[in-house]
């Protein structure tokens, strides 16, 4: 037998310890996990909000370059369309009839319009032999043209084409060329500027796709830390378990020992309560008298027959010692 009396919950009470210990442990590293996905979580929603930042400059800058190319493609239209016109009086210079299966460019069509508008307006206004049915004629000829040269003039305003005047095609020729010239310039130039705004977007393209790759990291980082975390919590729960069974089962040792303890007082107590203050024993033995009429306290108690004599040899014993009184 060992001098120091061990305990039988001194192994549950070494168990717990342990287990509170490691509860500590694994309680510290989960919140070291929520903490490192707590800073993840931060860096990755500074990071997307760089990266939102980056993407609306590239998309304003692209707008803006969708409008300078705009502006290019309307230059080549009206740079192409006053060639057509050049190619059309380049033409009519020397002589050659239109192809029929080409249809004819809309400055040239205003321009002849227009001609014939002057001609038919001039006639009216000089030539005095028109009767009234040649000049109601002339009259509804000139309303046609002058309906189609309205329809031809928004066409024109569209790329503002220059007019040309077909009785001096070589001066007409020679502007349409400049013209023409000054609206390719524009173009280049136009695409020149795109090309610079192109330049200014790409290496924002390669700071947005680095964010992107930075967030997701992060994120990636954020969802492993939540993982570990959620792992050591389960564990926890399970170790958790096992700590408030131990402590159940201490408790419940314990209050059986004070239970015990008590039980053990209780009966000490009663044991040594004076036979005047014992109500139980009192009852008890009030219960004995009503029942046997008599008692006895401290022996045994004596029969019927055995009481008699005893009482006759006191008689003879009081006469006894009355005689020898006497005789003195």
């Amino acid at each position: 037998m060992t001098d120091v009396e061990v305990k039988p919950d001194d192994d549950l009470r070494t168990r717990l310890h342990a287990m509170e210990t490691k509860l500590k442990r694994m309680r510290e590293n989960r919140n070291n996990h929520n903490e490192n996905a707590r800073r993840a979580a931060e860096s990755r929603n500074a990071v997307q909000d760089q990266s939102k930042t980056i993407r609306d400059s590239i998309n304003e800058l692209k707008e803006t370059q969708k409008e300078i190319r705009e502006r290019a493609r309307i230059h080549k239209a009206r740079r192409d369309e006053i060639q057509s016109h050049i190619r059309e009086l380049i033409a009519k210079k020397r002589g050659r009839r239109d192809d029929e299966r080409s249809a004819k460019s809309v400055v040239i069509e205003l321009s002849e319009t227009e001609g014939e508008i002057e001609v038919i307006e001039r006639r009216l206004e000089t030539d005095g032999r028109l009767n009234l049915d040649d000049e109601n004629k002339l009259l509804k000829q000139l309303k046609r043209l002058i309906n189609k040269r309205d329809e031809l003039l928004p066409s024109v305003e569209e790329f503002q084409i220059i007019s040309i005047d077909l009785g001096d095609m070589d001066e007409s020729i020679t502007r349409l060329k400049s013209e023409a010239d000054l609206e390719h310039q524009n173009m280049v130039d136009s695409h020149k500027e795109a090309d610079l705004v192109w330049e200014e977007i790409k290496p924002m393209f390669d700071e947005r796709n680095f964010l992107r790759s930075e967030g997701d990291r992060l994120h990636n980082a954020f969802l492993e830390a939540r993982k570990a975390a959620d792992e050591v919590h389960q564990e926890m729960k399970v170790l958790l378990d096992q700590v408030n069974e131990i402590r159940d089962t201490l408790k419940a040792q314990r209050e059986d020992r004070e239970r015990t303890i008590k039980d053990h007082n209780d009966s000490v107590r009663k044991a040594l309560r004076p036979l005047s203050e014992n109500e139980e024993l009192a009852q008890s033995l009030e219960g004995i008298f009503l029942e046997q009429g008599s008692l006895t306290l401290g022996g045994t108690r004596a029969s019927e027959s055995e009481k008699q004599p005893s009482r006759a040899n006191n008689k003879n014993k009081r006469r006894r010692l009355g005689t020898t009184r006497g005789k003195i």
